[in-house]
């Protein structure tokens, strides 16, 4: 495919995810019915669509429309690209500029507030709210790829190894400061899944910020530890690797469909529970819950995902949570701990839920952190409870 026509089957995904539907859903329905598209052509319309959602708005400012046409003109004309050449109208490749759309590039509108942050304005005041200060900061973060990260399964190996297998692989990376076993991949992270360090364990795709706050816990060998809302148990894998005994449980059992590969491909364990297998009587060390959240911390992963947020969704969730946490905390031992967690940056899913916890249940809080998204690593919360003295 040609860089135009790139462009153009861009601009149909992007028309489709406007209105509505969810990107991951419309690029695979869009692969399908294009087979003759090649891998470098999937990923290259594929990093189009999604650095186009990071920056809807302003792109589409720029462009003069919000439509799919609208905003991939508005991108490649704030990215300094040569629209004209990309807009030509040749082969498959868009047609050429409008007088208006011409007019739009010469002339761009003045944008602020939640436009030039790419933030929906519905959720624009809980944005500054929660943020303050780094509101801007945060948004102009999410405008831009996220960093690709992995961590060292230092039962098999060390950060200085583990940086040269990659190297060896074609990979470059760096010791993210974030955690002690991030290593950050700059060049080559598409080689990374058939890589050896990946088949065979020696590192495992999880963000700086999420081994960040695994290392916060300072977990004992040993210590039983129940994963309360595993997922795909990146979490679950990093407390394994640090000798902790971990079960895992979700109440979805098809999110956690792939712990047992990835323990036995880091040669560790996780014991993975169904929904409702948990009994009464099993209490542990320590109970994690990565509850489900808004995820606006990680927002420049998933970036449909922010333009279908709303306050709405944000009260659904954090009643969600609080149901979440009721129920995980009978899994602690008396004199156990609880974590809780989240990837968003809003107060309400994070500091407000957590004094709500210390006040229902006569906890206090032993340590908290709040990782904004930055070049390192993405937006997280963390804070770990224990029961008040004498209760």
């Amino acid at each position: 495919m040609t860089p135009g026509a790139r462009v153009a089957a861009a601009i149909e995904i992007l028309d489709q995810v406007i209105a509505g539907a969810a990107a991951e859903s419309v690029l695979t329905r869009w692969a399908r019915g294009h087979r003759f598209a090649g891998s470098k052509d999937r990923a290259a319309i594929r990093d189009h669509v999604f650095d186009a959602l990071r920056r809807l708005r302003t792109a589409g400012a720029a462009g003069g429309s919000m439509t799919g046409r609208g905003v991939m003109l508005g991108l490649m004309h704030l990215n300094g690209e040569d629209v004209v050449s990309l807009f030509d109208g040749v082969g498959h490749a868009p047609a050429s500029l409008s007088p208006s759309e011409q007019q739009s590039l010469t002339n761009p509108v003045e944008i602020s507030g939640a436009v030039l942050a790419d933030i929906p304005d519905e959720v624009w005041p809980t944005w500054t709210e929660s943020l303050a200060a780094d509101s801007q900061k945060v948004a102009e973060v999410l405008q831009k790829r996220a960093p690709i990260t992995v961590r060292v399964n230092t039962g098999l190996s060390n950060r200085e190894d583990a940086l040269k297998a990659l190297r060896e692989a074609g990979m470059d990376a760096f010791q993210n400061e974030r955690a002690q076993t991030a290593l950050t991949i700059t060049e080559g992270a598409r080689k990374l899944k058939n890589s050896p360090a990946y088949l065979g364990g020696l590192v495992e795709p999880q963000d700086a910020s999420s081994q960040a706050v695994i290392e916060l816990l300072e977990l004992t060998e040993g210590a039983a530890t129940l994963d309360y809302c595993a997922g795909g148990g990146g979490k679950a894998l990093a407390m394994a690797a640090m000798g902790a005994v971990v079960t895992a449980h979700d109440n979805n059992a098809s999110r956690m469909k792939d712990i047992e590969a990835r323990a036995t491909r880091a040669k560790t364990r996780v014991s993975v529970v169904a929904p409702g297998q948990l009994r009464p009587t099993q209490l542990f060390d320590l109970v994690l819950c990565d509850v489900p959240c808004s995820g606006s911390g990680t927002w420049r992963r998933t970036p449909d995902a922010k333009w279908r947020f709303s306050q709405e969704h944000l009260k659904d969730l954090v009643r969600t949570q609080r149901d979440i946490c009721q129920t995980a905390l009978n899994f602690v031992k008396p004199k156990g701990q609880f974590a809780y967690i989240t990837c968003s940056v809003f107060q309400q899913e994070n500091q407000s839920n957590v004094d709500w916890v210390c006040e229902e249940f006569e906890m206090e809080v032993l340590k908290s952190r709040q990782f904004l998204p930055d070049d390192l690593g993405d937006g997280l919360f963390v804070a770990l409870l224990a029961r008040k003295v004498g209760n």
